[in-house]
């Protein structure tokens, strides 16, 4: 794979409307459905932090719902700080939130950070079969590149890794639906589910950790 990244901004906002239907949707706010809306902190653990923007859709939303925020995102390959502040995000989110993160994003990379008294980030820069912690969390955004890209994260040895990181009852969210992701998660326990695709997608994945 080739980690010459950089930035492509889409002008309609078409990536955070993505984003927002995979995850925050399908993921946090199914979540909190299934809790009756009544849990005072989430925790969120997130494969392939990339840009950051799962982070600050939920952070934002967090803000709306008044519910503490923990985060941590698993990223091999960090953005610089320069690439980051070049993403435009901040025509998305409110103004505090995306200074907090611009200001605290290169601390977050070596340990995690308050941005404020509700919201913990730390971002742990390492390959996924790497990534050790005594945590468990209530959701996992599993947001890796395509299976064509990067095939070793969608093996059933790295999704049973991941899982293990789930609380039981916990949601695990992926844009992506295939056979064999499935069978993997099925063989640990979780019950599988078909969501409604983001737009331009039929159907994308969500699993229960029972």
């Amino acid at each position: 794979m080739n980690h010459e990244l950089k930035i492509v901004p889409t002008a309609d906002g078409s990536n955070t409307i993505y984003n927002w239907h995979v995850f925050l949707n399908s993921g946090l706010q199914y979540f909190l459905d299934r809790s009756d809306n009544s849990v005072p902190v989430v925790s969120i653990l997130e494969v392939g932090f990339g840009t950051g923007l799962n982070f600050l859709l939920s952070a934002d939303f967090c803000i709306e719902k008044n519910i503490s925020l923990d985060y941590t995102g698993i990223e091999a390959y960090p953005l610089t700080d320069e690439m980051i502040g070049q993403t435009g995000y901040n025509q998305y989110i409110s103004p505090q939130i995306w200074q907090q993160f611009i200001e605290l994003y290169p601390q977050a990379l070596t340990g995690e950070v308050l941005l404020n008294t509700k919201f913990k980030l730390q971002i742990v820069h390492c390959q996924l079969n790497n990534f050790q912690s005594t945590q468990q969390y209530d959701i996992i955004y599993f947001d890796a590149f395509a299976v064509g890209k990067q095939p070793e994260m969608w093996e059933d040895t790295a999704i049973a890794h991941t899982i293990k990181f789930l609380k039981p009852g916990g949601v695990f969210v992926t844009y992506a639906i295939t056979g064999n992701l499935k069978r993997a998660l099925k063989a640990l326990d979780c019950k599988v589910e078909k969501a409604p695709g983001a737009p331009g997608k039929r159907e994308m994945l969500r699993a229960i950790n029972r």
